[in-house]
């Protein structure tokens, strides 16, 4: 496979050819690497894509960035930084991000920028946990519409199989590191999620609303996503 193209710059070789593979380019996870590899990366990435999406990610790496990618874009909650260079590109409508509480946020809005930018019209539903279940149900003619929900959820996890029990359509569960000590920084909420008796709930690892959303903007795409064409 030595043929296949990829771009080596000493501490990363940049895989152009993911693009090809899979339909979206590749994306850099930020935790772990300096402000200055992730600005190289992103150079080197946008030089053959419109877009670019890092994640796990601090504004120092936002501002190294933006000298030579003036166009990016961080966003505080989510901690990514994004690139869209896309032109009149119209959304597909189908996801709903769900999150337990205001604590998940930032891995629901990981979630969310994830899917937008492969393509999806995001839909987003915030501090719907099952401590107030009421709030839940009260948001159902918005979740009833979506073709696939991320359920993000910390503490003991409860939220995807309540909304699991009550939708005809996949639901991803994103178990967050959010609770008391108990909860082991979210392998409490993980083994709730995965002992899930509500039939079509699917999980993900802790904190990763990144799989969650790209797993989501595949289901609603129908096929791989294609965002420079």
């Amino acid at each position: 496979m030595t043929e296949l193209p990829y771009q080596d710059l000493g501490f990363a070789k940049v895989d152009h050819h993911r693009v090809i593979r899979t339909g979206f380019p590749e994306v850099v996870f930020g935790l772990g690497k300096t402000p200055e590899q992730i600005a190289k990366l992103a150079s080197a990435l946008l030089e053959q894509s419109d877009t670019l999406l890092v994640t796990k990610t601090t504004v120092e790496a936002h501002l190294a960035a933006i000298e030579s990618v003036p166009d990016a874009i961080f966003n505080e909650t989510a901690k990514m930084i994004t690139v869209d260079r896309r032109k009149d590109v119209e959304l597909t409508p189908g996801v709903v991000v769900v999150s337990g509480g205001t604590s998940d946020l930032p891995i629901a809005t990981e979630a969310a920028i994830t899917a937008e930018i492969m393509g999806c019209q995001v839909e987003r539903v915030i501090d719907v946990g099952v401590a107030g279940i009421h709030r839940l149900f009260a948001q159902m003619p918005t979740i009833n519409e979506a073709k696939v929900i991320v359920a993000v959820a910390g503490m003991e996890g409860a939220l995807p199989s309540v909304v699991g029990g009550l939708v005809k359509v996949p639901v991803i569960a994103v178990p967050t590191s959010i609770g008391y000590g108990a909860s082991f920084e979210g392998l409490a909420a993980l083994l709730a999620m995965l002992n899930s008796c509500a039939a079509g709930v699917s999980v993900v690892n802790i904190d990763n609303g990144f799989g969650a959303g790209y797993m989501a903007a595949m289901i609603v795409l129908g096929q791989h996503p294609s965002p420079n064409s």
